[in-house]
Order: C-alpha cells, then sequence, then structure tokens
C-alpha cells in the first residue's frame, strides 16, 4: 500500500475534506477513509470577504491563512484516529489550499494584453501544515500548470481518467462544487484526448442567493428551487454572459460569477424562490450547453453514462433538471466505482501529491492548455 491524504476545500467553503488513499500504482486509487471537518464561521465570513477582495490587509491574510491551516491539521488528525491509521504510514498530504482569486485571463476576464499576468492563489502554509502534521506535505499545485500557459485549472479530470474510464463507452465526469467543471471520457481503446473545462456556476449562486433570503449555507435537495418557476426572460440575459460561450481551455470563479453579478439581470421585482429556480436552470443549461461543446470538440456522440460529483450530487432538483436536459445519459452515481460523489476532489490530491513524489505529471494539456505535460507541486518537508 502506498497511503496519501488529501485535503480540499473548495469555493462553497463549507469545510475542509480529508481523504485516506491507497495509491498502489498496480490498480486505480482506492478510498480508505474519509473526515469532513466544518469551516467555522467565522473563518468561513474572513475568507469569504478576502475572495476577490480589492484590498486586503498582510495581518488579514496572515490570520486567515494560519487559522485555515489549523482547520485543515484538524482534519488529518481526525481522519488518522478515525482510520486507526499511524502518522509514519503516510507518504504525504496532498494540500490544495482554499481558493481566494483565480485569473487565468489576468484581472479582468478577457483583456489579457492590458491585465497584466495570470495568475492564481491558493491560500495555504505548506511548510506550517507539515510542521502541524508531522508529514511531508505536497502543496501549491496549479501555478505550474499556469506557469506553462495553462488556465491551472480545472485539474481533477486527470484523476477522473485514472478512475472512471471505461472500455466501450463514453463517459463524463460532472463536478458539482461552488463552480461545475466536466471531465470527457473517451473509450480506453480510442486515441482522443481528454476533454474537460469549467461550465460555469454550480451552488455557489443558489447557495449564496439562499443563504441571502432564507439563511443557511444551502438549498437542502433544491428543494426551494423546486418550488419556484423558471424566469425565461432572466435565464436568457444570465447566459448571454461571454463565459458560456467561450471555447476551452477554460475555468472561472467568484472573479465573475457573484450575487452583483447576478443583481445586474435583476429588476427587483421577481419572486425570490423564481430567482433561485432560476439559478438551478442556469446551472443545469450550462452544463448542457458544456457537454455540448466537449463532444462538438472531438466529435464524440452523447455520453452514455454521467457522473455527477461533489456537494451538489445531492441536489435531487438540480439532477432532475440535468436529466431532462440530457435524455441520452444516464446519471450513473460515482459510488458504483467506490467513490462517494463527495470524496472525489479531495482524492484527486492525493492522487497528485503521489504523481508529485514518483515524478509523473500531474495536469492534462488538453484540459488546461498548458504546453505539455507539468509535474505539479512542491514538495514540504516535516
Amino acid at each position: 500500500m502506498a497511503l496519501f491524504i488529501g485535503l480540499m476545500s473548495g469555493t462553497s467553503l463549507d469545510g475542509v475534506d480529508a481523504a485516506l488513499v491507497d495509491c498502489d500504482t498496480s490498480r486505480p486509487p482506492q478510498l480508505l477513509a474519509t473526515q469532513a471537518v466544518t469551516m467555522p464561521d467565522a473563518l468561513r465570513e474572513r475568507l469569504l470577504a478576502l475572495c476577490h477582495a480589492d484590498q486586503a490587509s498582510f495581518a488579514d491574510l496572515a490570520v486567515a491563512e494560519d487559522a485555515f491551516c489549523r482547520v485543515q491539521a484538524e482534519a488529518v488528525s481526525r481522519l488518522l484516529e478515525k482510520s486507526g491509521t499511524p502518522r509514519d504510514a503516510i507518504v504525504a498530504i496532498g494540500s490544495h489550499g482554499q481558493t481566494i482569486e483565480h485569473a487565468p485571463y489576468g484581472h479582468d476576464l478577457g483583456i489579457q494584453n492590458d491585465a497584466g499576468p495570470a495568475y492564481t492563489w491558493q491560500m495555504d502554509n505548506p511548510s506550517l501544515l507539515a510542521e502541524l502534521t508531522g508529514c511531508h506535505v505536497v502543496g501549491d499545485f496549479r501555478r505550474r500548470d499556469l506557469a506553462a500557459g495553462g488556465q491551472a485549472a480545472p485539474l481533477a479530470p486527470a484523476f477522473h481518467d485514472a478512475v472512471f474510464r471505461g472500455a466501450d463507452e463514453w463517459r463524463l465526469a460532472l463536478n458539482l462544487g461552488g463552480f461545475a467543471n466536466l471531465t470527457l471520457l473517451p473509450p480506453a481503446e480510442q486515441r482522443v484526448p481528454v476533454i474537460g473545462f469549467d461550465t460555469g456556476p454550480a451552488n455557489v449562486l443558489m447557495d449564496a442567493w439562499y443563504g441571502r433570503h432564507r439563511g443557511g449555507r444551502y438549498d437542502p435537495e433544491g428543494a426551494w428551487a423546486a418550488s419556484g418557476q423558471v424566469i425565461d426572460d432572466l435565464l436568457e440575459s444570465l447566459l448571454r454572459e461571454p463565459f458560456f460561450h467561450q471555447s476551452p481551455p477554460r475555468s472561472t470563479g467568484r472573479e465573475v460569477f457573484h450575487l452583483t453579478w447576478l443583481e445586474r439581470h435583476l429588476s427587483g421585482q421577481e419572486a425570490k424562490q423564481d430567482v433561485q429556480a432560476t439559478l438551478a436552470e442556469l446551472t443545469a443549461t450550462s452544463i448542457a450547453l458544456g457537454i455540448q461543446m466537449a463532444c462538438e470538440l472531438v466529435s464524440a456522440p452523447a455520453p452514455a453514462t454521467l457522473i455527477p460529483c461533489g456537494g451538489g450530487a445531492h441536489n435531487i432538483d438540480l439532477l432532475s433538471r440535468l436529466a431532462r436536459h440530457l435524455p441520452e445519459t444516464a446519471l450513473v452515481p460515482s459510488t458504483d466505482w467506490g467513490w462517494p460523489e463527495d470524496w472525489l476532489e479531495a482524492g484527486a490530491f492525493a492522487w497528485l501529491a503521489h504523481r508529485r513524489l514518483e515524478g509523473l505529471p500531474g495536469n492534462l494539456p488538453s484540459v488546461t492548455g498548458a504546453a505539455g505535460p507539468r509535474v505539479l507541486g512542491g514538495v514540504y518537508a516535516p
């Protein structure tokens, strides 16, 4: 066995997920144990305030980074205790960090000549995490791909390829976190590149609208959205956002999609639950548009199987909307491959840490647009 821990905190800022993964190269990566630690409310609010902030003090950044790393260390400690795994059995921890800003085109989307260098920033302190856990840590995965001219995102498609690719059918892995990203996987025998990119918002707008008007962090099972009616004119207006029509490689974040962006499209007279229903339909429609775009790029048929992953895989209303948009595609739970939907991203960073220590590339240039395969991440000894 080759035991690695992957840590992930997504754009929804719900908490830190820790996954214990066996990365033995003789078989696909195996999930052994999991642990989630809820993000403390005060830290979540601090991180949200820092996301795409025009100004932030070094002290604010240092306090948030320290607190975030300590939540990660708690997740590792609880995972080891829960699984009965000795600390010295862990080869390394793969830490994604917390995305604060993602600007692969520079500061202003689409104005590359005037926007300065592309950048992406995941708040983390791998040195402190190594000190707190006593384990080797692999961190800072994204910037190596960015340095090679890539988008630095999404990185999960390489892991999806390792876990989900089938022998004789087209499959699509769909991560539904704060944002949605897809991975179109050809049959194993076909020499066709894996296609993957962000399709747009998944939960980020729905969560924010729900939090503002109902309280809480998310709409359980999409029940509030299901109670509303889609506002067709609003949906059409939202779908005019240029990102939805941009050819891949592409990635996005809160820099583009946030409540202020939504409010620019509202008259103020809409029923709140109808806006929520429209946001759910926006997610489903933009995903369907993305799938169509991905299939056209490689002349693929509609995928036979779609595998929902991430927190949005629990949203019954969203899944039903996706099913209506994709009548030729079966939605199949990721548990059929031994991976519960909530643990794919954390598992991916355990696997990417393993790739780093083996000196193997972790990116897919066909996904990110990088100049070629690159070994991702830096290594921090305890």
